[in-house]
């Protein structure tokens, strides 16, 4: 994950490495330069009880892995498994473009970005389940 950089809001806070740091009372940016860090920022973090549909319980594996909450080894194993399922079910071109990026990444080890491109996918499963409820 070389070359990241990460803009940053007024007290807006990050995981790195399992370590919480908060910004201060100005924007700024972070560049991360350690490759294969793991970075995830806790506005955009799922909570367990928000894991409840099939796009964000996938999400949730990557974030864990981010967080240092689960082994990559098993993580990736659980990845591979959720994203084929819902390569089955979201038969759409655009979310098997996400999806087939988010398999690379997880192939790759880079949890961070599988999470970017599986969250892509939540407006349009909201939309599917909205619509499946109307």
């Amino acid at each position: 994950m070389s070359g990241l950089v990460l803009k940053l809001n007024p007290r807006e806070r990050v995981l790195v490495n399992g370590a919480v740091i908060e910004n201060g009372d100005r924007r700024s940016k972070l560049s991360i330069l350690t490759p294969n860090a793991n970075i995830l920022r806790l506005r955009d973090a799922i909570r367990p009880d928000e894991a409840n549909t099939p796009v964000r319980r996938v999400c949730y594996i990557a974030q864990l892995v981010l967080s240092g909450d689960a082994a990559e080894d098993e993580a990736s194993k659980q990845l591979t498994r959720g994203i084929d399922q819902l390569r089955q079910v979201l038969m759409d071109e655009d979310s098997h473009i996400q999806l087939h990026a988010a398999l690379a990444a997880v192939t790759h080890g880079d949890f961070y970005r599988a999470l970017k491109c599986l969250r892509a996918l939540l407006p349009y499963e909201e939309s599917l389940i909205a619509a499946q409820a109307s």
